[in-house]
C-alpha cells in the first residue's frame, strides 16, 4: 500500500496536533503552504516538523499530495476546501466548516462532483469517552433525555487574536460553542429550534453566547465564551428520566489525560474511567480509510451542513432576540 501523502495550508497552532496524528496514522506530511514564505513563524513551523514549504496555498494544491488539511482562519475554510476538491484532493477542514449552511451545501455538491472525501475536523467525536457517553445515552440507561447542559470557554486576552475579528469569522460560538452543538447532535440528533443571547464586542464578535436548543421532549442549554478567564472551563451534563451523567469535557482532552464519567441512577453512583487516547489520530485514521476507499466516510459534508444550520439559527436568534425554527434536516443534506 502506498503512503498517504498530506499537505497543509497554513502554519496554524492546531496543526501541531494534526501533524503527529497524521504520522501516527501512517501518513506522510510532505508539504506546507503559507502566505509569506519568508516569515519567521512559517520557517519555525517548517523546521520544527521537518515539512518543506512549497510556496503558497495553491502550490500545495498543485503538488503531489493525496489530501490537504485546512486550518486557516474561518473565512478561508470554504473557498480553499472548494479549491482543493477541484484540484483533485481529499480535504480535512477545521471547524467551523464554513461561515453558514449555504457555503457548506456548496461543498456537498462539489465533493459529490469530484468524488473526493471531505470531512469537518471534529476530533472529540472520535474519542472513546464521547463514544461511551453516546452509548450510555442512546442505550437507555438514563431513560428519556430531558436536559443536556454543556459549557466551553476560556479567557482570550490577546486583542490582536484573529478570533476577535468579525471579518475573519471570529467569535465564541464558532470557536468553542461549536463543540457543544456537535456533542449535542451526536447524542440527540438534530434540534427543531433555537434561542440565544450574546455579549457582542464593538466589532461585532460574540465574546460569549448562551443558547437553548429545542428537541421533542428535551431542552439543551449551551454556554461558550472568550471572556471567562483562566483556566479553560468545560462541562457536559445529561439528565434523563432514570439518571444523570456528567463529563468534564466536551472537546478532546490531552493525549495522556484519562476522562472520568460520573453516572447516577437508582442503582447508585458509579465512575467510569476512560483511558487516555489520541482523538486526532483516530480522526485522521478514519479520514484516510474513507479517502482510500477502505471504509465509508463517517462524517461527510452533509453532516457539516446540519451543524452549520444550528450555528446559523443560534446566531440569528442572538442577533434578533427571536426564537428561530431549524426544521427537519433536508433529505439532500
Amino acid at each position: 500500500m502506498t503512503t498517504f501523502r498530506w499537505g497543509i495550508l497554513g502554519a496554524a497552532r492546531i496543526a501541531r496536533r494534526l501533524v503527529p496524528a497524521m504520522r501516527a496514522a501512517g501518513g506522510e506530511v510532505v508539504a506546507v503552504g503559507v502566505r509569506d514564505t519568508s516569515s519567521e513563524h512559517a520557517q519555525a513551523f517548517s523546521q520544527q516538523w521537518n515539512i518543506p514549504i512549497v510556496g503558497g496555498y495553491q502550490d500545495v494544491l498543485d503538488s503531489d499530495v493525496d489530501a490537504v488539511y485546512i486550518p486557516l482562519p474561518n473565512d478561508g475554510h470554504q473557498p480553499w476546501t472548494l479549491a482543493a476538491l477541484r484540484a483533485g484532493k481529499h480535504v480535512l477542514t477545521e471547524k467551523p466548516y464554513t461561515l453558514d449552511a449555504a457555503q457548506a451545501r456548496e461543498i456537498v455538491d462539489v465533493a459529490a462532483q469530484t468524488g473526493k472525501t471531505a470531512m469537518e475536523a471534529f476530533a472529540p467525536r472520535c474519542h472513546p469517552y464521547l463514544r461511551r457517553v453516546r452509548d450510555i445515552v442512546q442505550g437507555g440507561e438514563l431513560g428519556e433525555v430531558r436536559v443536556v447542559r454543556s459549557a466551553f470557554g476560556f479567557g482570550l486576552d490577546n486583542a490582536g487574536d484573529i478570533r476577535w475579528d468579525a471579518t475573519k469569522g471570529g467569535g465564541a460560538l464558532y470557536d468553542v460553542g461549536t463543540y457543544c452543538v456537535n456533542t449535542t447532535r451526536l447524542l440527540l440528533g438534530e434540534p427543531v429550534a433555537a434561542t440565544a443571547q450574546a455579549l457582542w464586542t464593538p466589532g461585532g464578535v460574540d465574546a460569549s453566547l448562551s443558547g437553548t436548543l429545542e428537541y421533542p421532549g428535551a431542552l439543551v442549554t449551551l454556554d461558550c465564551g472568550f471572556n471567562w478567564g483562566s483556566p479553560d472551563t468545560q462541562r457536559l451534563t445529561v439528565i434523563g428520566t432514570r439518571g444523570t451523567l456528567e463529563s468534564p469535557y466536551v472537546s478532546s482532552p490531552a493525549d495522556d489525560q484519562p476522562v472520568t464519567l460520573t453516572i447516577r441512577t437508582a442503582d447508585g453512583t458509579r465512575e467510569e474511567v476512560i483511558a487516555p487516547a489520541n482523538a486526532y489520530t483516530e480522526m485522521v485514521t478514519l479520514f484516510q480509510q474513507a479517502a482510500q476507499g477502505h471504509a465509508p466516510n463517517p462524517y461527510p459534508p452533509a453532516d457539516a451542513v446540519a451543524q452549520m444550520r444550528v450555528l446559523d439559527a443560534l446566531y440569528e436568534s442572538a442577533r434578533t432576540g427571536q426564537r428561530v425554527d431549524i426544521g427537519p434536516r433536508p433529505v439532500d443534506t
